[in-house]
């Protein structure tokens, strides 16, 4: 990516960005003087503008007024505050939904939607395409040589709330999609195993979107689904960015969310990230998860993969509670400011927030904000000003990247979204958390991990963890493959390789795609009930899955040692090409996982970069000969560890000892470069 940095100061040096959502609109003008005054005091760079306000920059077709965000912006320049600029296609008006209400989405069961939230549309429909089409031509004519806009914001979470919609419209672009990727009606036929259940079509006009029916619906038709639909939105971010670029030079992206969208909510990331100039993303806490800060630093580790490395923007996180979960829990003192450092640490060159100031009215009226309720005399606001302080003593990290990672987790769009297809042998075992209880263990461990797909080229890694990746394309076996056999060492778990890119099984034993790598052959799965474990020879305990199998070349290193495949090989390893693979085949705990591991360490030659105690975060980023070490501590001790440097937050050297405060941050400058990526 060409993307190196905002221009968030005067004199052109590099800043991390800190700011937010900005709603002028919401507000009495008298208020906004008062906004960007405050806003100055707090640090704070950077906002987004215009994310909502489609209705009142259009309040009729065609007839558009610009006067009160032309004086917004002006202002704003003035306090020296940048704007990413969104073309507000997020949301259309009542009055466009009530003109044209067949662009209104259509749930699974047939229910069209109203409107009166967000993202009231359907992303086939050729009536919202022209629309925010149209907007988004005004609105970059008019503002792209505005002096403070410095990045273009398309739309705002895709598919949040709308996707996937199951109109008639739908149904039209899904027959389209299926003409282009598959050319004839028999190649559909065989790709869905349509001779199953009678479902064998004789014409592309006979399919429509997998609706709710009496039973199971295709899995094929399913999985395709979720591609057209994340292949029909992207159609809608492409064409507005277009326009966008047409006139302005300016980079453009919109603001992916993590790991959280699934089979039934489906983008695909990767796919997508390729379309934007800079990748950026929305982050939230989940109040109730213990380890909700490890979760964060998960999702980092994956947008950073998104950006194949390259740094990226935090657009959105909380500055304490959200409004949208069941107990909205505020943020612990510190909280704030070390969730906000673990996505710096793990490559965002931007920390915003939702939102500037706290709403008054509307459904988001309880989420936090900058700026609270109480005003710029809160506990709240001072550690927005802690915050802005810190983050403005970073410039010099801007542009650097992540470095240390020896370890690349394999994440396919298509695997986490088939693992979650119904009718399969537990409803426990899906990609996403078995990704997170290996990705918790090596967090614990002190390692820096990377996220890629199979395809990508993993030449860089000594291993590659592959965590329920049930489906797997030739290509994808092909290189992990090729990894092993170069001297990479692969560890794969349960529910792998089973199936190919149409979710048809892989006769012969599984797991099928990595059979041979794996020295195994797994005869049958036998799930376990929801509470239930199973002891191990080695390794503790595994709970959700179990399976009968014989190893053809691998030796066995733990086997399931009570239940109806006891005796069989649970933990194996096998010697292939230059490298070894390691196979899995429960879901062991978190201490199984980080005890195993310590075994594919020793043999990778791994170590952490310096040892810390458990749920002290050290991350590297380097560049152009300077390193810089983030230490995020979430314990209730001091920790003291040997870095030798400058603590940039500080102030001060560290004299090649730095202590953290309980629940604190440190970023060191080191004396001796580590290495760039």
């Amino acid at each position: 990516m060409a993307f190196e940095h905002l221009p968030l100061r005067d004199d052109g040096s590099p800043a991390i960005g800190f700011g937010g959502d900005y709603y002028p609109e919401q507000w009495d003008r008298a208020v906004w003087k008062e906004d960007v005054a405050l806003m100055t005091e707090a640090g704070v760079n950077l906002v987004s503008v215009g994310i909502f306000s489609w209705a009142l920059l259009e309040p009729a077709e065609g007839v558009y007024e610009f006067g009160w965000l032309d004086d917004a912006l002006d202002l704003l320049h003035e306090g020296g505050i940048r704007v990413d600029l969104a073309n507000a296609s997020a949301s259309p008006p009542p009055w466009f939904s009530h003109k044209y209400p067949q662009s209104l989405p259509v749930r699974i069961d047939g229910v069209r939607l109203g409107y009166g939230s967000r993202q009231a549309f359907c992303s086939s429909s050729a009536d919202y395409r022209r629309a925010s089409a149209a907007l988004t031509t005004k609105i970059v004519e008019r503002y792209a040589a505005h002096p403070a806009v410095v990045m273009w914001h398309v739309h705002n979470e895709y598919g949040c709330h709308n996707d996937p919609c199951y109109c008639d419209a739908s149904q039209a672009s899904f027959q389209s999609w299926l003409r282009a990727k598959y050319g004839t009606i028999e190649a559909v036929n065989e790709a869905w195993g349509t001779a199953f259940w009678s479902q064998h079509y004789y014409s592309f006009d006979e399919i429509t979107p997998p609706r709710a029916t009496g039973t199971f619906i295709n899995p094929t038709q399913r999985l395709d689904y979720s591609r057209f639909s994340s292949d029909d939105l992207l159609e809608c971010f492409e064409a507005e960015a277009a326009i966008i670029r047409a006139h302005s030079p300016l980079p453009v992206t919109t603001n992916f969310m993590g790991l959280t969208m699934g089979l039934d909510r489906p983008i695909d990331y990767w796919k997508w990230a390729d379309r934007m100039d800079v990748v950026s993303n929305d982050h939230y806490l989940i109040a109730d998860d213990a380890r909700n800060f490890q979760e964060l630093a998960m999702t980092s580790d994956y947008i950073r993969g998104l950006a194949d490395g390259a740094p990226w923007l935090l657009m959105e996180h909380s500055s304490s509670a959200v409004n949208w979960q069941p107990r909205n829990i505020a943020k612990k003192p510190g909280e704030m400011i070390r969730n906000s450092l673990q996505h710096v640490a793990r490559g965002a060159d931007a920390a915003l927030f939702f939102q500037w100031r706290a709403a008054r009215a509307g459904s988001e009226k309880f989420h936090s904000a900058l700026l609270p309720h109480a005003g710029r005399d809160s506990t709240l606001f001072r550690d927005v000003v802690k915050l802005g302080a810190y983050l403005g003593k970073l410039g010099e990290v801007v542009g650097s990247r992540v470095v240390g990672a020896d370890i690349v987790i394999i994440n396919d769009t298509d695997a986490r979204w088939a693992s979650e297809l119904d009718a399969h042998p537990s409803i426990d075992v899906t990609t996403v958390p078995e990704t997170r209880l290996w990705h918790d263990a090596l967090y614990r461990g002190g390692y820096t991990t990377d996220f890629r797909r199979a395809t990508d080229d993993l030449s860089g890694y000594r291993v590659a963890i592959v965590p329920v990746q049930y489906l797997m394309t030739d290509a994808g076996a092909a290189n992990l493959r090729g990894f092993v056999e170069s001297g990479g060492t692969l560890v794969a778990t349960y529910f792998s390789g089973i199936v190919n890119e149409n979710d048809h099984i892989r006769l012969g034993g599984y797991p099928g795609a990595l059979s041979e790598v794996l020295g195994i052959r797994i005869e049958e799965f036998f799930p376990l009930l929801q509470s239930e474990t199973i002891a191990l020879s080695e390794f503790g305990a595994g709970s959700k899955w179990s399976e009968r199998g014989t190893v053809s070349s691998a030796r066995v290193l733990a086997e399931y040692a009570s239940g109806p495949v006891q005796g069989s090989a649970a933990v194996t390893r096998n010697a292939f090409g230059k490298g070894s693979a390691y196979y899995v085949g429960t879901s062991l705990t978190t201490g199984g996982v980080s005890a195993l591991f310590a075994q594919v360490a020793a043999e990778a030659s791994i170590t952490p970069f310096v040892s810390v105690p458990q749920d002290v975060e050290v991350v590297l980023r380097s560049n152009a000969g300077t390193s810089w070490a983030f230490v995020i501590n979430h314990t209730s001790e001091d920790v003291a560890l040997s870095l030798d440097g400058v603590d940039l937050l500080a102030g001060s050297p560290t004299g090649g000892s730095l202590t953290v405060d309980a629940g604190g941050v440190a970023v060191v400058r080191l004396s001796t470069p580590i290495g760039d990526s």
